[in-house]
C-alpha cells in the first residue's frame, strides 16, 4: 500500500471529482471524514494472469486532510477461470462503471470478512470462449448479483490464477487488512452500504 496525504492528496481527490462529474458519477465528501471514494483502476494493456490493477481508497481523516490510499489489485478473472467458466454463459468480466450502495461488509465465501456484492445489481461481460484474452463484448452484457466481491488472494500472491472469478482481488494480503480497517470505520459513520467505482486506467491522467 502506499499513502498520500496533504496537497498532492487534494489534487488526486480533485482529478477524480473531475472524472466522476464528467460522468455524472457521485463522489463522496462533504468535508466528512471517511466517506469513503473506492476506485478500481484497470490496465488496458490486456495482459491476463497479473496484479496489475489498482484500487484506490479517497477520503479525508479526522482532521479534514485528504488522504488517498493505493492498493496493487486485479479488476480481472484469472486464467484459470477464463479457461473454465463456472457459468454456463461465460466468465465475468466486471463493466466500467459506478455501483451505488452494491457493497456490503459480510463473508466472502463464508470464511472472511470482505465487500460483498450484495447491495445492488452489478453489469459485467460474459466471457465464453475459453481463451487466454479478456474478450469484453457489449453483447454479452449481464446485469445481476453474481457474487462479484472486493477480497483478497494469498498473503502476496503473483499470479491470479483461481483467487478471481471476476472479483476485485488484493494481491497483498497485509494491503487488504489495511482496506477493511478503512471500510470499518466508514462503516462506523456511514452505514454498511458501500459504493465501487471501476474505471479505465487510460481515463487518468498523471
Amino acid at each position: 500500500m502506499s499513502r498520500i496525504r496533504g496537497h498532492h492528496a487534494e489534487i488526486i481527490a480533485a482529478r477524480y471529482k473531475g472524472l466522476f462529474d464528467e460522468k455524472n458519477y457521485g463522489f463522496f465528501d462533504g468535508g466528512h471524514p471517511f466517506n469513503l471514494n473506492i476506485v478500481g483502476v484497470r490496465n488496458s494493456d490486456g495482459r491476463v494472469n497479473k496484479f496489475d490493477d489498482f484500487l484506490l481508497t479517497i477520503y479525508r481523516d479526522n482532521q479534514k486532510r485528504w488522504i488517498v490510499d493505493s492498493y496493487q489489485i486485479t479488476t480481472d478473472p484469472g486464467l484459470y477461470w477464463l479457461l473454465h467458466p463456472m457459468n454456463v454463459n461465460g466468465t465475468a468480466i466486471l463493466c466500467p462503471g459506478q455501483y451505488r450502495g452494491a457493497y456490503k461488509v459480510g463473508k466472502h465465501a463464508g470464511k472472511y470478512d470482505a465487500l460483498c456484492q450484495q447491495g445492488a445489481p452489478i453489469t459485467v461481460w460474459r466471457d465464453a470462449d475459453r481463451d487466454r484474452r479478456h474478450d469484453m463484448s457489449q453483447a454479452t452484457l449481464d446485469t445481476g448479483y453474481f457474487g462479484v466481491n472486493i477480497h483478497k488472494a494469498g498473503r502476496n500472491s503473483n499470479r491470479v490464477d483461481k483467487w478471481s472469478a471476476g472479483c476485485q482481488v488484493f494481491k497483498n494480503e497485509g494491503d487488504f487488512k489495511e482496506f477493511m480497517n478503512t471500510v470499518r470505520r466508514a462503516e462506523k459513520k456511514f452505514g454498511n452500504s458501500f459504493t465501487y467505482t471501476l474505471v479505465n486506467g487510460k481515463e487518468v491522467v498523471g
